[in-house]
């Protein structure tokens, strides 16, 4: 039987990074992995969750299963903290929802492994209520996202995202993409720091677009995977809480492997927002039904620890700081690149990186431009040229500006 296996395609970014690590030149630049860095070169774990974490450990009496929906604390928590107190929630029991409606709306939530883990639980629920649905990913997305849908087995198209030559978001075009689609169909947004590009809606353009959704029968899957590393927990939200207070129904898959520093742990939650009390609680069950099946329980240990974090003012203040921290960080570097860029006597081509938001932007490089790059200056970006600040140091950024300079004068030439 194995021997009708195909080779499957090798995935560019872990490509990447054993070439990395196989390079012995010194000073290399490594911009490729999704991950955050201090400036260090770290991956640290966070203060509060390190606490969190110990007090875990010292109260656990046992290692049973939590059940099918997961820590309903975590659950919990994390509704509040992205959606707030002032739209609609649900306190989660077991494999069952006890909803309590606020403003008329509300959430069936079940904790995930980790926000793919999220994307594929909304995915197979997709699948079961409309299985004839599209799904519309933005042009650039993050690449998972086309092999999470497809491989769910759900039709994937695009639309108009970023405008390459400008280094900004079209939003007229991705209107005008959207009026392809068909009412019942899904379309994937980014909560915010838009993965590959950093560039995010306004909170005007998030109320047009709720209103193009809800005119045309639109179902928008919010995927939030950086929330509070963009401009602020309130503003990085500010965009779902829009289209959950405007539109009948809201997916939402919801990571804290960035934002909580627990990749290596697996956490996350997929919420379904609705108006239904009797149909929240028969999509929670759809929801717990379809967690079976996938992987049975989710694990617990890391959204015990992030629920942990939560419920403690003291940890979550903690926590905050250090996330403000991290956010903070990575503003710094971006102005600080295109400031260095800029003294290079640059054309404006990457001036936009200033203003972007979250870990990562689009700098629109040709693979041979990458290929360069990292051929003759070690530095490695993923192709297209997706830079992640994250990984990036201060004293790093006037090597980087200077080969980004001499690549636009060798583009130019």
């Amino acid at each position: 039987m194995l021997e009708q296996l195909p080779q499957p395609a090798g995935d560019p970014i872990l490509a990447l990074m054993q070439q990395v690590r196989a390079d012995e030149r010194p000073g290399k630049l490594d911009l490729t992995v999704g991950v955050y860095r201090d400036a260090e070169g770290r991956t640290p774990v966070m203060a509060a969750v390190r606490l969190a974490e110990a007090r875990v450990l010292r109260d656990q009496n046992s290692k049973a299963y939590v059940g099918l929906l997961g820590d309903p604390g975590f659950c919990e928590g994390i509704r509040r903290l992205v959606l707030g107190d002032g739209i609609a929630g649900s306190q989660v029991t077991g494999s069952q929802v006890a909803a309590t409606q606020i403003t008329g709306a509300q959430v069936a939530a079940t904790q995930t492994p980790g926000g793919s883990g999220a994307l594929r639980v909304l995915a197979d629920l997709v699948i079961a209520a409309n299985p004839g649905a599209t799904i519309w990913l933005s042009d650039p997305t993050w690449p998972n996202h086309l092999a999470l849908f497809r491989g769910a087995g759900l039709r994937c198209k695009s639309y108009p995202y970023f405008d390459r030559e400008k280094q900004s978001l079209h939003f007229e075009a991705l209107l005008a993409g959207l009026a392809e689609a068909q009412a019942g169909d899904v379309v994937v947004l980014h909560g915010c720091c838009h993965n590959p590009t950093g560039c995010d809606l306004s909170p005007g353009q998030w109320q047009a677009l709720a209103e193009v959704l809800s005119a045309r029968g639109l179902i928008p899957l919010v995927d939030l995977a950086y929330a509070g590393l963009g401009q602020g927990l309130n503003e990085d939200t500010a965009g779902l809480r829009i289209l959950a207070d405007s539109l009948p129904e809201v997916l939402v898959a919801v990571s804290c492997s960035k934002n909580f520093g627990v990749y290596r742990d697996r956490v996350g939650a997929a919420l379904v927002i609705n108006r239904d009390p009797d149909l929240s609680r028969r999509t929670s069950d759809n929801l717990a039904a379809i967690g079976r099946k996938l992987y049975s329980m989710p694990p617990h240990h890391g959204a015990a620890v992030v629920h942990r974090v939560l419920e403690d003012p003291a940890l979550r203040q903690l926590w905050s700081e250090e996330l403000s921290g991290m956010r903070e960080r990575l503003t710094s570097l971006r102005k600080g690149l295109a400031a260095a860029l800029a003294g290079f006597n640059d054309d404006g081509s990457w001036a936009q990186i200033g203003s972007q938001n979250g870990m990562f932007s689009l700098l629109g490089l040709s693979d041979a431009e990458v290929s360069w790059l990292r051929d003759e200056k070690a530095i490695y970006l993923v192709p297209g040229g997706r830079i992640n600040f994250a990984a990036l140091r201060e004293r790093e950024i006037p090597a980087l500006a200077e080969a980004l300079s001499e690549l636009r004068h060798r583009r130019a030439a």
